[in-house]
């Protein structure tokens, strides 16, 4: 270790990351020293990651980190995550953020302070290329198109933040490509919550427990799009039919539109969703380069609603992973299963059930019949504690179904996963 040139121990020491580990590993010898105060390049105070920072008081906390993060030099990376610490002297954290902005490339900022400390304000017009902040707020953002002129990743957790703010913040990063917003706070301005954004970079967004009446997002490159617990009146995606990935995770939105965006989607991939067939059905129909669908726990809005194989055997030519899983009613599973227009391509099927019926099995054996190249079948199901002799009956009469079809199948791979 001690031929090793300091250099390479700063990008060990970087590797670590966490500054208690940092400081300790550095005590090693004269030479580490160097490395730390030199070479290091990444720092992170973190209060989920060990109970000594939860041990110290706020101000003893606030000179350990002050010492710690003055000792280096050229920091590119630097993370102050205090969940559970006081609220920390707003001298102090501006202190560190201008000793390390000229050279920080990524920050991780959540940091409770007396006052609010104006982050955007302090590093704004630098080498930023990625910003995560948390519980914090902003307000008055001032609109200027270079304001982050390097910044790719923006990150706002439980952030406190205007409609406007939000998008003359967007509107200041001319290059950024990944957008997550987590449990903001928006600031109403009239009864009606409306946030409309746009962005000619963006690639990947990632909204998690967004609750708004509108929601329009312009964004001619996006790829990427998920949704996770979020309550919207409307939802509308504007683009160039560049998006790839499209995902919904327990969302409830009335008016959901991404057609205008849908020409080269690749995964749909949508989880307790309340849907209306024909119309999402639509709202995806253009792409001809789908490649897996995944439906899994959807609802419909109407009890005799199916989700029309025909329609996805004909519409969706590409696909080779078809995930399926809502309540099989008597006879609109059997209306589902009419034609005869073949999965061609399909390999690998996800099929499951949260109340299982008779028509389960016959469900099962005609998609296996649609897909001539399947090589794995994966069956998802729910076996409640308390079973009755008819269930008990209707999960043996299912299993000796599966049986008899794998006699048939014998090369197709299953797979069994209860809960």
């Amino acid at each position: 270790m001690d031929h090793l040139p300091v250099e390479v121990i700063g990008n060990i020491l970087s590797r670590l990351r966490g500054a208690r580990d940092v400081v300790i590993a550095s005590a090693t010898c004269r030479k580490w020293r160097e490395a730390y105060r030199k070479h290091l390049h990444t720092l992170s105070f973190n209060s989920a990651d060990s109970p000594f920072y939860r041990d110290l008081s706020t101000n003893r906390l606030e000179i350990l980190i002050t010492q710690t993060i003055f000792q280096t030099t050229g920091l590119q990376g630097l993370s102050v995550m205090m969940d559970d610490a006081s609220k920390f002297s707003a001298a102090t954290v501006i202190a560190w953020l201008m000793y390390t902005r000229d050279t920080l490339r990524w920050l991780s900022y959540n940091v409770r302070t007396t006052p609010n400390v104006n982050v955007l304000d302090i590093c704004g017009r630098q080498k930023l290329e990625a910003l995560v902040l948390a519980h914090n707020s902003i307000t008055g953002v001032e609109p200027s198109f270079q304001r982050f002129p390097c910044l790719k990743s923006l990150s706002l957790s439980y952030v406190s933040i205007s409609a406007l703010d939000l998008n003359l913040l967007l509107s200041a990063c001319p290059v950024i490509e990944s957008l997550e917003l987590v449990s903001l706070e928006i600031a109403m301005s009239d009864a009606q919550v409306t946030i409309e954004l746009s962005s000619p970079t963006l690639k990947s967004v990632y909204f998690d427990g967004i609750s708004l009446d509108k929601f329009i997002l312009e964004a001619d490159c996006i790829e990427f799009l998920h949704m996770k617990d979020c309550v919207l009146e409307l939802f509308e995606l504007i683009g160039n039919g560049t998006l790839k990935h499209f995902k919904l995770d327990d969302v409830s939105v009335i008016h959901l539109d991404i057609m205008e965006t849908s020409d080269s989607l690749e995964v749909v991939d949508v989880n307790h969703f309340t849907m209306v067939w024909p119309k999402f059905y639509q709202m995806i129909s253009r792409s001809q380069n789908l490649r897996k669908l995944r439906l899994w726990d959807v609802v419909f809005d109407d009890d005799d609603e199916i989700i029309d194989l025909e329609s996805i055997a004909a519409g969706f030519t590409q696909l080779t992973h078809l995930s399926l899983s809502y309540d099989l009613k008597d006879g609109a599973a059997h209306y589902s299963l009419q034609g005869n227009t073949l999965l061609e391509n399909v390999t690998v099927l996800e099929l499951g059930w949260t109340v299982i019926n008779d028509v389960f099995s016959i469900w099962v054996e005609e998609l296996l019949r649609r897909c001539p190249k399947l090589r794995k079948l994966i069956i998802y199901g729910v076996v409640s504690e308390t079973k009755t002799q008819g269930d008990c009956q209707i999960l043996a009469t299912f299993t000796w179904s599966i049986v008899q079809l794998m006699r048939k199948y014998i090369h197709v791979e299953v797979q069994f996963e209860y809960e």
